[in-house]
């Protein structure tokens, strides 16, 4: 099964690279970018143009042309740049069978078009350096990357090309962010989501409490702020770490996109970058105090209650995210777990919901099942 960090190549696209600048050539779904090799072949440049943008499956075994060695082969492993779309076998429709699961399509060597992906096992296969930056031309995962996406000059829609498709570093370590000290800040282990919030909600709850006749009102208030929690984790993640269409195409909204929650679908495996920094979401739930106190404007402690249930909702955002990622899960939290790992190497632009699915079968942004679509 091929290595889906390389990307899905239409067959019109391997077709207009014929020329000495730009030679791809294909076997069976393998394309591979031979233009360094063109002046090199043994048997003349002009040999391998006639087979410019071509399958070249059929020339190799021809020992009536010229026998092709070993090395020739290795040229070729060295050079592969991407696959053929799964409906596609040098050039003849191949749909996908009615009644096969999206398992059995996986394994049947489909790849994501837009992620390069198939499964959530591909998440974790290591990300070659080196022939990840000569495919792409996006980022060097052995240099700090916050200057490389400053720099890079990037459009946005090439950034969000190449964001979303997933890479993995040394079996799921965090790639080096700003290289410098301000490294250790960038990077949040799970455990200290509930150390740090903890705390604050329980005093909170212990203040509100006195504006309370019974334990219970107060425990109702609290379950109202964790039910809109849900609905606030859906739209924080739809609208603003994946506003992706309306992001400014400029370095400054592209680096911010990409360290509010870029990183995290560039490298959804790194286990230090998946939580939210404590500093970022004090920043974003500032604004919610003042929220719940201005909606709740009768009494402070019915604010601060429903507060209180946000953030707590919130702590269980981000270890349900944290687990899923990370952890093997009872039954219930599987499904869960291959819902949301289908958020990154299927389909980023539905399935909003990590903690549940409701809102996105309320609002249409269902993950469906490709193959029962096809």
């Amino acid at each position: 099964m091929p290595g889906r960090t390389l990307p899905t190549i239409s067959l019109a696209e391997v077709k207009s690279h014929n020329s000495k600048k730009s030679c791809f050539v294909t076997i069976g779904r393998n394309v591979y970018d031979v233009t360094d090799f063109v002046d090199s072949h043994p048997g003349g440049s002009d040999l391998v143009l006639e087979y410019a943008g071509k399958d070249v499956t059929d020339i190799l075994k021809d020992e009536s042309s010229h026998p092709h060695s070993e090395a020739a082969y290795e040229v070729l492993d060295d050079s592969l740049v991407g696959f053929l779309p799964s409906d596609y076998l040098n050039g003849k429709t191949a749909p996908v069978p009615d009644g096969m699961t999206a398992e059995e399509w996986a394994d049947s060597g489909y790849v994501h078009p837009a992620t390069g992906m198939s499964c959530e096992e591909d998440l974790s296969k290591e990300t070659d350096f080196n022939t990840d930056y000569k495919t792409h031309k996006f980022l060097d995962l052995s240099r700090p990357l916050f200057m490389q996406i400053w720099r890079g000059g990037f459009t946005k829609k090439f950034y969000l090309e190449q964001v979303h498709r997933p890479r993995h570093y040394k079996g799921g370590e965090s790639a080096p962010l700003f290289g410098n000290f301000l490294e250790p800040l960038s990077k949040t282990p799970w455990w200290l989501i509930p150390v740090f919030w903890g705390p604050p909600v329980a005093y909170g709850l212990y203040l509100a409490r006195e504006g309370f006749a019974t334990g219970l009102d107060e425990f109702a208030f609290w379950g109202l702020g964790l039910g809109l929690w849900t609905l606030i984790e859906y739209i924080l993640h739809r609208f603003l770490f994946h506003l992706d269409y309306y992001l400014p195409d400029n370095r400054v909204g592209i680096t911010a996109h990409f360290l509010l929650h870029g990183i995290h679908h560039y490298l959804p495996m790194d286990k230090y970058r998946l939580v939210m920094p404590p500093t970022m979401f004090f920043v974003l739930a500032a604004p919610f105090w003042k929220l719940a106190h201005a909606i709740f404007y009768w009494d402070w402690s019915v604010a601060t209650a429903v507060f209180c249930g946000g953030i707590t909702g919130y702590i269980g955002y981000d270890l349900t995210h944290y687990f899923l990622h990370h952890q093997n899960l009872p039954l219930w939290y599987k499904q869960l777990k291959k819902y949301h790992l289908q958020h990154h190497f299927l389909d980023y632009e539905n399935g909003f919901g990590v903690t549940s699915r409701f809102w996105d079968v309320i609002f249409g942004t269902e993950l469906v099942d490709p193959v029962k679509t096809n």
